[in-house]
């Protein structure tokens, strides 16, 4: 066990080590950031983040893909190799679940895009939850979770998700099943280690789950490395100009962290169906927008929107292009019929499958989840059963 002054240096053995892309398209330039800016390569040390005084003290080092800032970490949970470690083990644990069927990763498998590939979630029970599963990869920069926002941090995602739909464990439940957890032989000294002799509680599990969450950063693809295809190349030009991508997927994410409205999904009579993010924040004027999702990955993560609607990128592409779902009124003002060609379509799609994540989860235990099946790009839909939120 380590001592309370140990000084660990990490260096994210858990994954596959990853490099993410540098400066990306500013929201709102048409000319887009120049490649140079992803030339420096090598290792960037994060600052050191100092625990409360309850807490074991360790130096928490990042190895963080080109151009890319540590991400933002909570001054209640700072990071540390114990916790990260206790983190990827519960991750991967199915105990935590209502009924021990699944685990956090049964979402967000490396087969299926560190998605599900469902076009919506699939709970215990075999519940279909009504909206679809986003990757992983790259979490750590959402300021808020969610399509519709409703979680703000990584932190309280991890509750909701563990008392909600996905886990199934429900708000009376959580307490109980954070002492069963705390009180296995396997995570007792852990979580003595991590956090102090102090009862498990449900927010010392989310925070552990949370550490380890950051530390999944996707890079070191095509685009980062500035090795695309003449076809992906052109792609990113369209993208960053004629296209107008970059004016919501924006930043080293490719994600402006706003919610805007589609169209997708939304009922020809403006009524009714999935509220999105009004049903975090009840202002009417927040009816039907979504949360804008990361391009990092999204090459492997069909079917796609929140709803799941589009079953291939190239379809997906061609309804964000013209300019979303135009029959319904009150689209996102940025929201235009771009006209493109077949192939500019087909040059948009070869560019974001250069953002393809290449590296991968290391896999703790068997993961495999019956309606969840890894290998396959969309599983059948199991049958509708009551619904709760899932992304």
């Amino acid at each position: 066990m380590l001592s309370r002054r140990s000084r660990v240096t990490l260096l994210l053995g858990l994954l596959v080590p990853l490099a993410c892309g540098g400066e990306t398209a500013q929201r709102g330039s048409k000319q887009g950031p120049s490649k140079q800016a992803v030339e420096a390569k090598g290792e960037v040390k994060g600052e050191v983040k100092v625990a409360p005084k309850d807490e074991v003290v360790e130096e928490y080092a990042w190895v963080l893909p080109r151009g890319m800032k540590a991400p933002a970490v909570p001054e209640d949970n700072p990071m540390t190799a114990a916790k990260v470690k206790l983190g990827h083990q519960l991750f991967f644990d199915k105990r935590l679940s209502v009924d021990g069927t699944r685990s956090c990763y049964s979402c967000h498998q490396n087969e299926l895009g560190n998605a599900d590939g469902r076009a919506r979630a699939l709970g215990p029970g075999d519940k279909l939850l009504p909206r679809n599963s986003p990757t992983i990869w790259n979490v750590a920069y959402h300021a808020e979770s969610y399509w519709d926002g409703r979680a703000k941090g990584l932190e309280k995602q991890m509750i909701g998700a563990w008392k909600g739909g996905n886990m199934g464990v429900g708000e009376p439940g959580l307490a109980a099943k954070a002492t069963e957890i705390g009180g296995l032989p396997e995570y007792r000294e852990q979580f003595t280690a991590v956090f102090g002799a102090v009862p498990v509680t449900p927010e010392l599990v989310a925070k552990a789950v949370s550490a380890y969450e950051r530390t999944l950063l996707c890079g070191d693809t095509p685009w980062d490395s500035s090795t695309m295809s003449p076809e992906a190349q052109r792609g990113w030009e369209l993208f960053r100009g004629k296209a107008a991508c970059a004016t919501c997927h924006s930043g080293d994410n490719f994600a402006d962290g706003l919610y805007h409205k589609t169209g997708v999904g939304v009922p020809e009579s403006g009524e009714g169906g999935d509220l999105g993010r009004f049903d975090a924040s009840k202002a009417d004027a927040d009816k039907y927008k979504f949360r804008t999702p990361t391009l990092r990955n999204v090459g492997k993560t069909a079917p796609y929107f929140h709803d799941g609607s589009e079953p291939d990128l190239k379809a997906a592409v061609k309804t964000m292009a013209a300019g979303g779902n135009r029959k319904i009124k009150d689209l996102d003002s940025q929201l235009l019929d771009r006209s493109l060609s077949e192939a500019e379509i087909d040059d948009l799609v070869a560019f974001l499958r250069s953002l393809d994540c290449p590296g991968s989860l290391a896999v703790i235990g068997d993961q495999t989840v019956a309606g969840i099946t890894p290998g396959t790009s969309a599983p059948a839909e199991a049958k509708p059963a009551e619904a709760k939120k899932s992304g």
